[in-house]
């Protein structure tokens, strides 16, 4: 079970993060969630789909990794077969709380309970006087680049809500084996709902910054072939 602290130079100062990838280390995942400033990297590599979030209302972008729970493509034992890893993996086992006098203060924790997290091995946090390391600086400035597009979600989705661009598509994978997988429960963009819109609201998407990241959404979906042969290398 995930126990995150807040990050401190004391308590951790010998603390170690190992970066090697792996199933173990918690790899293993069929979707990731992204966001719409992430978009251009992950549309180079994976599909961007969009799922429920949690409270079963809410939409949320996800780079997909394979067609299955727990199944990733893209990991092939320890290594990542691929030039981009999605940042909500590439951060752990990092992430961001709020402290400080106000409750309202962003600051870093870690997940002692994550695999990642070691004594003995892995990346230093600390410097042995205490400073952070150029690791630590680097994942500081992953997490801020989490938390600044998180920030402009639930804009970029109330847009797409607005104008009724979302629609749920099933995906029927027929494997060169004779085999059969669906993937269902995940929504896209509806591209003709996109091309009859008014020109009043494609500025509006345009203006604020939207149309650009639904746009990488629609490109992302070529990597769907890719994917389909990922699965099949798979099966051979």
């Amino acid at each position: 079970m995930p126990k995150p602290v807040l990050l401190n130079n004391v308590d951790h100062k010998n603390l170690r993060v190992i970066t090697r990838r792996g199933a173990r280390f918690g790899d293993a995942q069929m979707a990731v969630p992204t966001f719409p400033d992430e978009f251009r990297n992950i549309q180079a590599c994976y599909p961007i789909v969009f799922g429920l979030s949690a409270n079963g209302q809410d939409f949320e972008p996800l780079a997909l990794l394979g067609f299955q729970q727990d199944e990733n493509l893209f990991l092939d034992g320890e290594r990542w077969d691929a030039m981009y890893i999605p940042m909500m993996l590439e951060r752990q086992p990092f992430l961001i709380g709020l402290g400080g006098p106000d409750g309202q203060e962003l600051t870093v924790h870690i997940d002692i309970e994550n695999p990642r997290v070691s004594d003995s091995e892995g990346e230093e946090v600390f410097k042995p006087h205490g400073g952070i390391t150029d690791f630590l600086e680097q994942r500081n400035s992953l997490l801020a680049a989490i938390h600044h597009g998180m920030q402009d979600m639930p804009a970029f989705v109330a847009a797409l809500r607005e104008h009724e661009l979302l629609e749920s598509f099933v995906l029927d994978v027929g494997l060169d084996d004779g085999s059969q997988n669906r993937l269902a429960g995940f929504y896209t963009i509806n591209e003709d709902r996109l091309a009859a819109l008014g020109g009043d609201a494609i500025a509006k998407l345009h203006a604020a910054g939207h149309l650009h990241a639904i746009y990488m959404v629609i490109a992302s979906l070529s990597n769907f072939r890719a994917l389909i042969d990922r699965k099949n290398a798979r099966h051979a």
